[in-house]
C-alpha cells in the first residue's frame, strides 16, 4: 500500500530525529510525536483491510475536511521553517563579515 510506505518513510526520518532530541525534548514533545506516528500507522494499517462497503460517504467528507486542515497547518510549518533557515543563513553570513 503506497501511503503505508511513505508513512513508513517519514516514521524512519523522525525515528533519526528522535534519537538526536535532548533527553528533556525526547522524553515531552518527541514522545508525543513518535505516538502519534505509532498511531497514524495501526490506523492506515487496519483501514487498509476494511471492507470498503464499511467506509460511507459522510465519513470520507469528515476526513476530507480534516486533511485540508492538516494539509494546511503542514504547509504554514514548512514556510516557518524556510524563514528560520534564511534567518539562520543571514546571522551566519555577518558572522563571517565581521571577523
Amino acid at each position: 500500500m503506497p501511503l503505508l510506505e511513505k508513512l513508513k518513510g517519514a516514521y524512519l526520518v523522525w525515528y533519526g530525529y528522535y534519537q538526536t532530541l535532548p533527553k528533556l525534548h525526547r522524553h515531552s514533545l518527541g514522545q508525543r510525536i513518535d505516538t502519534l506516528f505509532i498511531e497514524i500507522i495501526e490506523a492506515v494499517s487496519m483501514a487498509s483491510f476494511l471492507s470498503k462497503n464499511l467506509i460511507n460517504k459522510i465519513m470520507y467528507k469528515k476526513y476530507i475536511a480534516l486533511s485540508l486542515k492538516v494539509n494546511e497547518i503542514g504547509k504554514m510549518l514548512g514556510g516557518w521553517n524556510g524563514q528560520l533557515i534564511k534567518q539562520n543563513s543571514s546571522v551566519k553570513e555577518s558572522g563571517r563579515e565581521m571577523k
